[in-house]
């Protein structure tokens, strides 16, 4: 399965999308997203993501008409879909930058052909060192195993009861079992309120543009999904058919956590092994590694969201780049 990204299909959506932009019903929201790493990406996050990457990042959402605004204490952004633009927001530098949709559109393709030849070169390295690239041939047809679980458990968030689903995706190469190929496991925990008209007219916002821009999520970039991509081709498969599963479930999630599994196949299980009982350093190096992560399933990532609050009065000024503050070039 092909999983570059393809530029006429998304090119053409976008125009579609975007021919007729719908005026959202005012919505505001405080949010707190999470995105954990693990592996050298999660080492990378932890040092240069600061308080953000171990806590956790709070935002206030304001949608209005075609914009959607997001703030945090240092940064913000907003999406303008009637525009074609987003506008980047340094709040300590009050300072901001303007983005067109079709630049952003460049930037992810750059951004996922340089992951791409990265994680090329980084296979080519792998077999010396005893660790096989990660499952997921980007040439490979995929199936899809699904189990949808009601829990039964209840509690209560930001007013509304809430129930919780547990969506399990298995992901793997057709026509063989997920111990024959490797493959990806990811699991949704989330607790769905009621169906809330004004969260759904984020989601939906969010939707048409993730949909005109980039496979990003509210809690991550595009940057960082062409890397995660670029290294686990299944992924991105996998959150596209995760997202069809969560918009099927009655009612509206108020917090979830994704968590992302890649799964060795037999050969990569039976390649570390013999790796591993090398003699002379080397063998010493492998078997070190090995102790270490001697699970054929190994977690890649971990998505975490949850809404704090939610109001439906919405200011013009909330969709607004803020009063004083400077256009950088």
């Amino acid at each position: 399965m092909n999983l570059s990204f393809r530029r006429s299909s998304v090119l053409g959506l976008a125009i579609a999308l975007l021919a007729t932009v719908p005026a959202f019903a005012d919505v505001k929201t405080r949010e707190k997203g999470q995105v954990k790493f693990e592996g050298a990406l999660g080492t990378a996050a932890r040092m240069f993501g600061g308080k953000a990457a171990s806590e956790g990042i709070v935002s206030s959402n304001a949608l209005k008409g075609s914009r959607k605004a997001t703030f945090t204490d240092t940064t913000g952004r907003i999406v303008d879909l009637g525009e074609e633009k987003v506008y980047d927001i340094d709040v300590r530098k009050k300072e901001y930058r303007v983005t067109t949709f079709e630049e952003l559109r460049r930037q992810l393709r750059e951004a996922q052909e340089r992951a791409a030849k990265e994680a090329k070169e980084a296979a080519k390295e792998a077999p010396k060192e005893g660790q096989p690239p990660p499952s997921g041939d980007t040439q490979a047809e995929v199936e899809f195993d699904l189990d949808v679980k009601e829990t039964g458990q209840t509690k209560q968030l930001v007013g509304y009861d809430a129930r919780q689903v547990i969506i399990t995706l298995t992901v793997r190469e057709k026509g063989k079992t997920l111990d024959e190929s490797g493959g990806l496991v990811v699991t949704a925990d989330s607790w769905l309120g009621p169906d809330i008209p004004a969260l759904k007219e984020m989601a939906e916002f969010e939707l048409k543009y993730w949909k005109a821009i980039a496979p990003e999520t509210a809690t991550i970039s595009a940057e960082q999904m062409a890397t995660i991509a670029a290294i686990y081709p299944m992924v991105k498969p996998a959150m596209d058919r995760l997202g069809q599963e969560r918009r099927a479930l009655k009612g509206t999630a108020l917090a979830t956590t994704m968590t992302f599994e890649g799964v060795k196949s037999k050969a990569q299980i039976e390649a570390d092994s013999k790796s591993a009982s090398g003699s002379g350093l080397s063998g010493m190096l492998a078997r070190r590694v090995m102790k270490k992560n001697d699970s054929p399933r190994a977690v890649i990532m971990t998505i975490i969201s949850e809404t704090l609050e939610i109001a439906p009065t919405v200011a013009a000024t909330d969709v607004e780049v803020p009063a004083g503050f400077k256009l950088k070039n």
